[in-house]
């Protein structure tokens, strides 16, 4: 074989390399913004997050809502007498026993909650997904309304605890989300295991 063949070939070797080099950075370089798009953002990752609240101010019979998840999340302190409803429905009740996969198991008890006084639940409607409201005076409703959620939309109606009346579009009975309290006035939504490290903190 010539010298001169010998160094063409080289020459081609080497040309299909660099060439096969400089393709294989620039399909990365191009995928960076692809994989990227599919990441989710900061703010979406903050908002996935456990989020921690403070309870201490709230007053008996009084509910405040946090987003969370983009969803509503109520808290609401329930009084004595509101609790001493929660018994007399269960007649009048599609799941009064919470058999229903809508809570985790530590609150599936009569006032679906880990402290009887504190309830927590996400605000949404388990027929369309629509918001009901907060309507805890009795008589509000109807004559035998003791208390409890409306959603005006189709007219779903939920006791104290978040469970579902008979006869109303709503299925099921309001979602409890996982949670749990680390001091008698701090709850944290979104965990129940040891430790909130990354929680979002709402006062």
């Amino acid at each position: 074989m010539k010298e001169v063949d010998v160094i063409d070939k080289n020459r081609r070797c080497f040309l299909r390399a660099a060439t096969t080099a400089v393709g294989g950075i620039g399909l990365a370089a191009a995928s960076v913004p692809f994989f990227s798009y599919w990441m989710p953002s900061a703010d979406t990752e903050a908002a996935a997050a456990p989020m921690r609240i403070t309870i201490g101010q709230l007053k008996e019979g009084e509910q405040f809502t946090v987003p969370w998840r983009g969803m509503p999340v109520w808290v609401i302190r329930r009084t004595p007498a509101m609790l001493d409803t929660l018994p007399k429905l269960d007649n009048t009740l599609r799941d009064p026993l919470s058999e229903q996969d809508q809570q985790p198991e530590y609150c599936k008890n009569t006032h679906r909650s880990i402290k009887p006084e504190y309830f927590i639940a996400i605000g949404i409607c388990t027929h369309l997904g629509c918001v009901p409201t907060y309507r805890p005076d009795a008589g509000s409703i109807s004559p035998d309304w003791l208390g409890g959620f409306y959603c005006p939309c189709h007219g779903s109606k939920y006791d104290l605890a978040g469970r579902v009346y008979q006869n109303v579009p709503a299925p099921l009975n309001l979602k409890i989300p996982r949670h749990m309290y680390v001091s008698d006035t701090e709850i944290v939504i979104g965990e129940d295991k040891d430790g909130v490290q990354g929680a979002i903190s709402i006062s």
